[in-house]
């Protein structure tokens, strides 16, 4: 019974431990991107769809203003670009849909998180049922990974995502999104550099010449 009990014990400890280092950990991030006007950097992102066993990586640069404006600039599939001016959202991806730009409005998170890792920070305990992931090291920095799935009714965009968050500055340094079509996204920030000048000229996107916009932002 002793063992037991002890067995009991060392479970209910562990338990309450990785639960307050998610506590601390999720307080931590929500702490760092308050502050944050702006940010600019490089990604890399990996799309995996579990129906067809499909891997697909891409890379690119991203400048953000908040709360409303993202540019994202693929080098790999060079050519594509999400621009959200402040008012739409574009979403040109001529490596997959040549020809076609997509317009949707700048509110509509339903595709495109405009707040980049600033989704997951809003509200998060209001929105999401987080539990401790573990230490982690990502690009030789430890990171405390946090798994978030959407509460009922929180209308988001995923049915689940992990979050990796800096044990020294608290930013989210890689992120991954499951969404209900089998697609998994995972996007690791390889610099990032927050609160920096942006080019207000990157949030303005030209429909290219003879490219078809669908607009779904009415």
């Amino acid at each position: 019974m002793r063992r037991f009990l002890s067995v009991v014990l060392v479970f209910a400890g562990s338990s309450v431990a990785a639960a307050q280092s998610a506590d601390a950990a999720i307080d931590r991030a929500v702490a760092a991107w308050k502050p944050v006007k702006t940010a600019r950097g490089a990604f890399e992102q990996v799309v995996t769809n579990s129906l067809t066993g499909g891997t697909a990586t891409a890379r690119g640069e991203f400048q953000q203003e908040r709360p409303n404006r993202l540019a994202i600039r693929f080098s790999d599939p060079k050519g594509d670009m999400i621009i959200a001016d402040g008012t739409a959202l574009w979403v040109y991806l001529p490596s997959s849909a040549p020809g076609q730009v997509v317009k949707q409005r700048a509110t509509d998170r339903s595709a495109v998180p405009i707040d980049f890792t600033g989704d997951f920070l809003t509200a998060p305990r209001t929105k999401y049922d987080i539990t401790d992931g573990g230490a982690q090291t990502i690009d030789g920095r430890a990171t405390r990974m946090l798994k978030l799935v959407p509460k009922t009714g929180s209308n988001s965009a995923f049915t689940r995502a992990t979050v990796w968050v800096d044990d020294q500055d608290g930013v989210i340094r890689q992120f991954e999104v499951s969404e209900s079509t089998g697609i998994t996204r995972r996007i690791r920030l390889t610099t990032l550099n927050l609160n920096a000048a942006v080019d207000r000229n990157a949030f303005k996107f030209t429909i290219p010449k003879g490219a078809k916009v669908v607009d779904r932002s009415s």
